[in-house]
């Protein structure tokens, strides 16, 4: 597939894989258009924290680069889980990245006017956790001073803050964009606005998409902290009881709605932790569909997907978006994915790929189970 190398303007593309295993290829603009009346959509509103540091082990005097990937309190910003890297920067791909100086409890690390302290070293040489120096205040202004977004190798440019923010961006809290969030505009919730479409949004702090090994990689996502209104929770339920269909804008909603389930499908409201990963044997409780990036499979977020359609369509689905040259990455394109009943036994099979479906057949609640 392609990787999506900047954050342009031009006109993105969604793939609409349905329930029955058809598809059609559409204009992203055209998600406007796909629900209906009492229909609920939810969406990330974290804003993306700067959260890439450049500076210096103090002990050796070596370059470092810190990545905050989790908290340890979203009550007390100065203490992250991180990942540390040696001298380099994005434009190295994140596996080919040089490891950090030795590190030891109690070093020092000055990044740019921080500096911070490692307080533990966790089971892996770039994982830890550590503690900056100094009141609340000064460790955010020093984040908003010196951090850069985190990004990667797909992406040359060095990106500004803004570029990782998407319009509903509330209260900084997320390490990289919940980029499916970049699909909505002004126009589109207006548009949902006036065909009665539910629009709601929770905080869920996404954490980061790679360390750059293989085996840490393989334990993300890490476990992320959420926060579900008590409106967006009235909201689900709601939707429930009228037998509406719920739409989750990224796979970190997912995790947070699926993770604050109640077994009738209603959220309990509040303050919680996302832990542990949703995959293929996961039972989905809340969400209908997922719109989300283009994701390739071994990515953890192509495993959340696992909960949602079979193997068989999932690989069809990866088929035709590479073969109509969809982007990757957090700024490409999009795909909505409905989920399949529990017997799956029924799908369209392997190759039978509808293209361009008659657009009611999009609309059609039938083939959008809850």
């Amino acid at each position: 597939m392609i990787a999506a190398d900047r954050p342009d303007r031009r006109p993105a593309r969604l793939l609409v894989v349905m329930a029955d295993g058809a598809m059609t290829d559409l204009p992203r603009a055209d998600l406007a258009k796909l629900f209906g009346p009492g229909d609920l959509v939810v969406a990330n509103d974290a804003a993306t924290l700067p959260a890439s540091l450049h500076g210096t082990h103090v002990p050796s005097s070596e370059a470092i680069e810190i990545r905050l990937a989790g908290w340890l309190s979203l009550a007390d910003p100065r203490r992250f889980v991180a990942i540390a890297f040696g001298a380099g920067d994005h434009r190295t791909r994140t596996e080919d990245r040089l490891h950090p100086p030795p590190l030891s409890p109690g070093n020092r690390l000055r990044l740019g006017p921080l500096e911070a302290v490692v307080d533990r070293l966790l089971d892996h040489p770039r994982l830890l956790e550590l503690r900056f120096l100094g009141n609340r205040a000064t460790v955010l202004a020093g984040l908003a001073q010196h951090g850069r977004p985190i990004q990667y190798a797909h992406v040359p440019e060095p990106l500004a803050l803004w570029d990782v923010w998407t319009k509903i961006a509330a209260r900084p809290v997320a390490f990289e964009a919940p980029s499916a969030g970049f699909a909505l505009d002004w126009r589109t919730l207006q548009s949902w606005r006036r065909h009665d479409v539910g629009f709601a949004t929770l905080t869920h702090a996404t954490g980061i998409s790679s360390t750059g090994d293989r085996a840490l990689d393989s334990r993300l996502p890490f476990d992320e902290p959420y926060r579900i209104p008590e409106h967006t929770a009235a909201e689900v339920a709601r939707a429930k009881l009228r037998g509406s269909r719920i739409i989750a804008v990224g796979t970190s909603v997912v995790r947070a709605l699926e993770a604050a389930a109640n077994p009738d499908g209603s959220v309990r409201a509040g303050n919680s932790i996302a832990t542990g990963r949703v995959a293929r044997d996961t039972p989905l409780r809340v969400v209908d569909a997922i719109l989300t990036g283009v994701h390739q499979p071994g990515e953890s977020h192509f495993e959340l997907l696992r909960a949602f359609a079979d193997d068989a369509l999932l690989v069809r689905a990866s088929a035709a978006l590479a073969a109509h040259r969809y982007r990757t990455h957090e700024f490409g394109d999009s795909m909505l994915l409905n989920r399949q009943p529990l017997d799956r036994s029924a799908v369209a099979t392997p190759g039978d790929v509808r293209w361009n479906p008659p657009f009611a057949q999009l609309t059609r609640k039938a083939s959008l189970p809850t």
